[in-house]
């Protein structure tokens, strides 16, 4: 993790920089940030929420090691060095096991830290802050602060047993929960910067109670609401002057600055504010799988045209089917009926399509698009109809008219704006 501990040293020592970390299981996605990570020469920092991978398996079905040996066997194939690759966990604490008892949730929650730690993953986030099943509705500071003490503990031994680098640990959660909030959006209470004062003491008491303060100057992020926040189809735009305050406590902090979650959708400039503003950790998930949707309904409808419905994949439809027959995954989220609710299942920004690109049918009819327009290439009169972007990087030599670039092009094009805003343009 040095390279993310010096990122953050550059940006306390007054340089405009941070790191934008790709949270995403696809290996579509995956794929485009490590070849943005090897055009650059730049680190690249991959995560996976407790949800998509644990000990049993998450909604991808993958362990930790398995996520490990994922992520990089795509590096290798793409000539990225292991070196190069930073991997996180996200939201590691008792997420997934709320319907437990708390001391339950915790026992699960302590082997999700070994497994993910002892898999090579070194940035933590250590988040205890969801209610357990015998828990008041509302955790206060010093238990939240006290149980990610005991996963750090865990942390620790298990680092200390398999070797490597130290781990890092961001702390804290953002409201409302991972993924976009449910319900539609007006505005955004940002995190009260006595709060996020109270989180950070806490935290730090509770490390020194569990005789950890040594690890205090790995804590290197405090996750707060910077009153930026998505729902299906307004984006919350982050106000530099609104945060001024709470920017003040991460910029006296001597080690720690804030992760920004939810920052999918906002534009480059507010990205750019977001870092200047000592969010110079820019977490985005979502928006990288809601640009490759977009890449590949344009593709679709370019297949539909170009070879006819008969020829054709028909990865929409598939995956309209997928949506239907496991509902699970977007019940939840889209309470609408009718035409409104078939636009919330494609084009939501949560994005709850990303669920279901695993499924066995869903991935097959994606391969076969692929592979049927590589075999019979479109007029560029229509990749200009559908990806314009993707059209003029073809029109400039900067890119192949294959289906599968096409896609990581789109993809590339959103962590492209992240690279911009966590680089120091003063230099």
């Amino acid at each position: 993790m040095k390279a993310v501990q010096d990122i953050i040293a550059q940006h306390k020592a007054g340089r405009g920089v941070g790191i934008y970390s790709a949270c995403s299981a696809h290996p579509l996605v995956i794929e485009a940030a490590l070849s943005h990570a090897r055009l650059t020469g730049t680190s690249v920092l991959i995560e996976a929420t407790s949800n998509q991978v644990n000990q049993d398996g998450g909604y991808t079905g993958m362990l930790p090691k398995d996520f490990n040996r994922f992520v990089l066997s795509i590096a290798s194939r793409l000539g990225v060095p292991p070196s190069q690759v930073l991997l996180g966990g996200d939201h590691l604490g008792p997420n997934c096991w709320q319907n437990l008892p708390a001391e339950a949730a915790m026992a699960k929650s302590e082997q999700l830290i070994a497994d993910y730690v002892a898999a090579g993953f070194r940035k933590i986030h250590l988040d205890c802050s969801m209610s357990c099943a015998d828990d008041p509705t509302a955790l206060g500071d010093a238990v939240v602060a006290a149980r990610a003490a005991r996963l750090c503990a865990v942390a620790e031994r298990t680092w200390e047993s398999v070797g490597g680098e130290a781990p890092v640990y961001v702390v804290g959660t953002e409201v409302p929960v991972p993924g976009g909030a449910q319900e539609e959006l007006a505005d955004l209470a940002l995190t009260d910067p006595a709060a996020a004062t109270a989180t950070i003491e806490a935290h730090r008491q509770a490390l020194h109670a569990a005789g950890l303060q040594q690890v205090w100057p790995r804590v290197i992020g405090l996750v707060v609401q910077p009153g930026v926040e998505f729902d299906h189809d307004k984006v919350i735009d982050f106000r530099a002057s609104r945060a001024a305050a709470l920017a003040c406590v991460a910029k006296a902090q001597p080690y720690l600055v804030y992760e920004a979650h939810s920052t999918d959708y906002q534009t480059p400039a507010n990205l750019r504010a977001l870092v200047q503003n000592h969010f110079a950790i820019l977490k985005v998930g979502p928006g990288l799988t809601f640009a490759m949707r977009e890449a590949l309904w344009a593709l679709d409808g370019i297949e539909r045209e170009w070879l006819g419905a008969d020829r054709s994949s028909g990865l929409r439809q598939t995956v309209q089917k997928a949506m239907a027959a496991a509902p699970q995954f977007w019940n939840k989220y889209y309470l609408s009926k009718g035409h409104q609710l078939e636009l919330d299942q494609q084009y939501s920004r949560s994005d709850r399509i990303r669920y279901y690109w695993p499924v066995l049918e869903v991935d097959s009819t994606l391969k076969r698009l692929l592979a049927n327009l590589d075999a019979n290439p479109p007029p560029l009169s229509l990749v200009s109809q559908y990806m314009p972007l993707q059209y003029a990087a073809i029109r400039e030599g900067r890119l192949r008219l294959r289906a599968r670039e096409l896609v990581l092009h789109a993809i590339e094009q959103v962590l492209q704006q992240y690279a911009e805003a966590c680089t120091d343009h003063a230099r």
